[in-house]
């Protein structure tokens, strides 16, 4: 796919879609011209949601596997090719949502790293790039460089993690990566940050489902039952839209049982008392 490979990373780049994101809708091209053995801008609509067909039914991908293929192509054939038919044919369907089971966070490098990852509610891939310059103990907040959509932002950080990561900066000296991997000038990869956690739930004796991602609902989740506006939390989280943060409103019982009814709010001291009605009679 040479050139429409240049084509697209053309595109990609002109619209600052993350490294990971580039590799990966590129991927969806690719494999969707395998399976075919034709170059993707010679295929049908139909040939299109065959593959996806194949991609459900045959090889039972997740469908956030299946979705990230189908916003790759999507891509492809509306900014790439600027082929609206194909991108027409291919179905839209929401992601399913399943709230995750929320439960509270639980020596070293690796607590440190837990403890940021939850205290700031960042992505994996937002605190295994976190630099030490980024701590900002005078003002009390962590700046996010380029998060999600290559957008940077400010998050918390509470005095607790503020003496948490001072103890582990006068053990370990890092720098210029706050939590760097086994070669000290690059970061921590992101899978050795799912590790700790997985370790250190399991160490834990926690059973509950879910990866490190958890942490960051946990965060919003607590933050929501302190009772923070959406707001806020949509900042400090770094959603780009309001509808991704409402989405906490579903994983806290206390939300809704602070909540007062519109009904109780009204006076309805003069109204006057019901009166006793006649017995219904058979028809």
């Amino acid at each position: 796919m040479g050139v429409l490979r240049d084509r697209m990373i053309r595109e990609l780049q002109l619209r600052r879609y993350a490294a990971a994101t580039q590799k990966a809708y590129l991927e969806a091209v690719r494999g969707l011209a395998k399976y075919f053995m034709i170059a993707p801008d010679r295929l049908t609509p139909q040939q299109v949601q065959d593959y996806l067909l194949y991609l459900m039914t045959q090889r039972k991908l997740q469908w956030n596997t299946v979705n990230t293929i189908v916003s790759g192509l999507m891509f492809f054939y509306t900014q790439t090719l600027k082929r609206p038919d194909i991108a027409l044919a291919i179905p839209a369907r929401k992601t399913p949502r399943w709230l995750p089971e929320i439960y509270s966070a639980p020596a070293g490098k690796s607590r440190a790293l837990l403890m940021t990852t939850y205290g700031g509610g960042l992505r994996v891939s937002e605190v295994t790039r976190l630099q030490v310059t980024d701590i900002d103990s005078q003002r009390r907040m962590i700046r996010v460089a380029r998060g999600k959509r290559d957008k940077d932002r400010y998050t918390l950080l509470s005095v607790r993690l503020v003496d948490e990561l001072r103890a582990y900066w006068k053990v370990a000296r890092p720098r210029p990566w706050l939590f760097p991997g086994r070669d000290c000038q690059r970061p921590m990869d992101d899978n050795t940050a799912r590790e700790i956690f997985n370790r250190a739930k399991a160490k834990a004796g926690i059973h509950k489902g879910g990866s490190i991602h958890i942490l960051r609902h946990c965060f919003a989740t607590h933050l929501l039952e302190a009772g923070v506006d959406l707001r806020t939390i949509q900042i400090l989280m770094g959603h780009a839209s309001i509808t991704s943060t409402a989405y906490y409103l579903h994983l806290t019982r206390k939300t809704l049982d602070k909540t007062q009814n519109p009904l109780d709010l009204l006076d309805l001291s003069q109204l006057p008392a019901f009166k006793e009605a006649p017995p219904c009679r058979p028809s």
